[in-house]
């Protein structure tokens, strides 16, 4: 199966390629909704590292702050970082939406600290657009400007920007998700190495997917067969949603020239067939041939739980040997694959598809779908002077390739920028290494949310009606034809 077909001469692979950016840019014009999108900047920052000591602290999450002492030691031998210069993680919540409003309360009130943010690429722009950012293109050199601009991951510096392509946030890791699954388990039901080597690299259909789950669990004592992440928040609507719908060959707003606007001067599309039948999917998942809208060919594969899982609750099931299979982002491949849970036993796979691209009503939507994340790091622009010093010495600490593969060692951070994602050197790094070769083909098979100043209110509009729907509170028709009018309500007010 192909995934290169092209978006306006842009293939879905060239995409996500370092940055020619000309699809990036050009939809970028749209996100912001006729905003100016302009920071706040204090003028160039002092390249020379302050003389006396300094903490800066950095808004992330408590897997960056459990690893600490490993990124410090990176920081320090490899990238140069000063003894100086002192780095205190902030572990806040893993859930994405409550970051988003704990930083929205502290750059309103102008807070000076902490100093860098660490900003999910679906949500920076609106902070860009309320002039809540530093001007990174007006503050830092252009020596690590231009690096990003040009090297990194042209997706994903254009949810840095604004309108006039200035930089806000400089792109820490991308997040690609896949199928993690037991090895050991699906021994037991009669699958072998040789089909864990076809599966690592070429994406199987859903159908086949629900059904060797199924045999699995049967063979086997386990209680669960496959956990992802179908709550109501931004995880479903940006990313769990976007794979099932995507893979089906659906769309929030048709073709993937549409993701980054006009707002309002786009189809909104979320009522037809695919759409519904990625949702029928799910449920069937959950409820089995027992559900009301229930695709036929599917199996019985999720408990009931799912409905409310955030990444940590549908992961510590897997973690603990209670799963056959898990869809989550990389950080968690660095949990299970470790000596102490599911070491070589643990497998990857890209995520499975139900429409080929080809087959798909939308040419650059369908197959094996990827939701693309990750997370930039931004600059608190009431930080002090000596502070803003310190940070610039980490951002150049952070642009030195052993930093950016270490990171990938040391949590599953991976590198934004696609060279550096599969080569002879990550092969080699301990653990992650393993799994290199389905993480580039879910890089390849990436597709971003549609990120414009409106997509936090749409997302949650998103998630509100897709659960509700997994729910049994509504059919997928009545969920999909509200959600439709609530999309195209926030569309015409923006």
């Amino acid at each position: 199966m192909s995934n290169d077909k092209t978006r306006n001469g842009v293939s879905r692979r060239d995409y996500l390629a370092a940055a020619s950016g000309a699809g990036a840019t050009l939809g970028l014009a749209g996100c912001l909704g006729g905003g100016d999108g302009g920071g706040g900047s204090g003028g160039p920052i002092n390249t020379e590292p302050p003389e006396e000591d300094v903490t800066i602290q950095i808004a992330a999450d408590s897997n960056f702050a459990n690893a600490a002492d490993d990124i410090v030691q990176t920081l320090r031998e490899d990238g140069g970082l000063p003894e100086n210069i002192s780095i205190e993680f902030l572990a806040g919540s893993f859930t994405t939406g409550d970051r988003r409003s704990q930083y929205q309360q502290i750059l309103s009130a102008g807070q000076e600290r902490p100093t860098v943010l660490m900003m999910d690429n679906g949500w920076t722009i609106p902070f860009i657009a309320r002039e809540q950012l530093a001007n990174l293109s007006e503050e830092l050199p252009a020596s690590i400007t231009d690096q990003v601009q040009e090297n990194y991951l042209s997706n994903m510096v254009a949810t840095a920007q604004n309108t006039d392509g200035d930089l806000f946030g400089i792109p820490l890791f991308a997040d690609f998700p896949t199928i993690q699954y037991r090895k050991d388990l699906m021994r037991e039901a009669g699958y072998t190495d040789e089909d864990f080597d076809t599966w690592a690299t070429e994406p199987m259909t859903w159908q086949e997917f629900s059904s060797v789950v199924a045999e699995t669990v049967e063979a086997t004592d386990v209680d669960n067969g496959f956990l992802w992440q179908g709550a109501s928040y931004e995880g479903l609507s940006c990313c769990d949603f976007i794979e099932f719908m995507g893979s089906h060959g659906g769309s929030y707003f048709g073709e993937f020239e549409n993701y980054f606007g006009p707002i309002g001067d786009r189809p909104i599309t979320v009522d037809e067939e695919n759409v519904i039948n990625a949702i029928r999917m799910m449920r069937t998942f959950i409820n089995g041939s027992e559900d009301e809208v229930a695709l036929d060919g599917y199996a019985d594969i999720s408990p009931d739980a799912v409905v409310q899982y955030t990444e940590e609750p549908s992961r510590e099931p897997f973690t603990n040997g209670n799963a056959v299979a898990l869809r989550n982002w990389p950080y968690s491949i660095n949990i299970n694959g470790a000596e102490d849970a599911f070491g070589e036993d643990l497998g990857v796979m890209p995520i499975p598809y139900a429409v080929t691209q080809e087959d798909s009503p939308y040419e650059s939507i369908g197959g094996s779908t990827s939701a693309l994340g990750g997370w930039h790091l931004t600059l608190n622009p009431n930080a002090t002077e000596p502070r803003k010093r310190a940070a610039l010495q980490l951002f150049q600490a952070l642009q030195v390739d052993e930093v950016r593969l270490r990171m990938f060692e040391i949590g599953g951070w991976t590198p934004p920028i696609a060279d550096l994602i599969n080569t002879d050197r990550t092969q080699e790094l301990e653990l992650i290494g393993r799994y290199v070769d389905s993480l580039q083909v879910a890089g390849e098979n990436a597709l971003p949310r549609p990120v414009t100043s409106v997509w936090p209110q749409q997302s949650t509009q998103i998630a509100k009606e897709v659960n509700a729907s997994l729910r049994e509170q509504k059919t997928p028709t009545e969920a999909m034809t509200a959600l439709k009018e609530s999309l195209e309500s926030i569309e015409s007010q923006a």
